[in-house]
């Protein structure tokens, strides 16, 4: 079988896309059928075909950031969104200018920054924003019935923004969330409350921003923190006297050196690749050159440099396994499509195209020692 790095050679830009109006694109999603979901700072979701990249339609609802997009796995016509206006939304994309067909909804404090569905499509989870200077929530709903109101709440494993969370893709009662207390959790929901449900808590000593599984069998989880740390945790080990850490760097922009001596600015994310059986970690140069990286027990190794593409930060990428191609977006309102031995038949001048309205976008500052659990269990040592 051809090794990873040589797929990754041959690739090439294929396709070009931006919307009418400049907009970061913030979180891509694959349907299994030919389709993409593209989140967008306008507080739209565009859906474009897979192939061409042309834009077939947009879903517009939330009046606030959106914090992501998952295609149903079992229905793939289906496509949710969340945002911090405190809603998850289904939609039917086979009409996408059509109001929503499912909306979830929990406490009206709640701002969701965080949501995902589980591989079975029976459960979503969401992850607030830090409520009332000490708290935040997993609030959780069965999609089969959207009008029943919530399945259940968590409130004990977070004290800070939940940045994200992730279902295992092959246990549906498997779920791990991340937060900017630092903390990382897996949860076994089958278990029922909390307490019971909380099966390991890593901590990342720092802002916790994503968190991927990985692995063979899927149970290693790599978190990336909001100041480039890299984390790669092996659960397996949970029941054994051996360490859980596989890898860990508190800042990874400079394992892998390039071709200039320097590393990369930042960090998109990670994916498993399963058919390569390999973690891939994709970074980039704030000019928008991306540059795709393994990662393992040694760390970072660079195994492509792919420029010429974005003009600015990149925001989210995946890897589509079918095509064995790379789809990426970013702040200069690009979607581009790398394919091996692809042509640019969409050419376009690589410039940025950041509008007023995207600059604004909302960002919140991230604590990254002082805790909210810290600063609480202080503050009841001392009464």
């Amino acid at each position: 079988m051809e090794g990873l790095e040589e797929k990754l050679k041959g690739l090439s830009i294929a396709r070009r896309s931006r919307p009418e109006e400049p907009t970061y694109l913030l979180d891509v999603a694959l349907q299994s059928t030919g389709l993409l979901a593209v989140s967008c700072s306008d507080f739209a979701v565009h859906v474009h075909d897979k192939d061409t990249l042309d834009q077939l339609g947009e879903c517009r609802g939330h009046d606030k950031p959106l914090c992501g997009v998952v295609f149903s796995r079992r229905s793939p016509g289906f496509l949710y969104s969340g945002s911090a206006d405190g809603t998850v939304k289904g939609w039917d994309v086979r009409c996408p200018a059509t109001e929503p067909a499912q909306m979830f909804k929990s406490d009206p404090s709640h701002s969701y920054c965080s949501f995902d569905l589980s591989c079975s499509d029976t459960l979503l989870c969401a992850g607030t924003e830090q409520v009332n200077d000490e708290d935040s929530f997993l609030v959780f709903w069965d999609v089969r019935k959207p009008g029943a109101g919530l399945l259940g709440v968590y409130s004990e494993s977070h004290s800070d923004d939940i940045t994200q969370v992730r279902f295992h893709p092959r246990d549906k009662d498997r779920l791990a969330s991340c937060s900017t207390d630092g903390l990382v959790n897996v949860f076994d929901l089958s278990r029922g409350a909390e307490e019971e449900a909380l099966l390991a808590t890593c901590n990342s000593d720092s802002s916790a921003g994503s968190v991927c599984w990985s692995g063979a069998d899927y149970t290693q989880l790599l978190c990336l923190s909001h100041d480039e740390g890299l984390h790669l945790w092996d659960l397996g080990q949970l029941d054994t006297e051996e360490p859980l850490t596989i890898f860990s760097s508190s800042d990874a922009r400079g394992l892998t050196p390039l071709a200039d001596r320097g590393g990369v600015d930042y960090l998109v994310g990670g994916s498993w690749l399963e058919d390569a059986q390999k973690l891939l970690v994709v970074g980039g140069k704030n000019s928008g050159d991306l540059h795709l990286m393994e990662c393992d027990n040694r760390g970072l190794h660079l195994l492509r440099s792919l420029k010429g593409g974005h003009a600015s930060t990149v925001r989210c990428f995946l890897w589509d396994a079918a095509e064995e191609a790379l789809v990426t977006g970013g702040e200069d309102a690009q979607l581009l499509l790398w394919k091996p031995g692809g042509e640019d038949l969409a050419s376009a001048k690589r410039e940025s195209k950041k509008s007023e309205s995207a600059l604004k976008l909302k960002s919140r500052p991230h604590k990254k020692h002082g805790y909210q659990r810290e600063k609480k269990e202080a503050r009841q040592d001392n009464e």
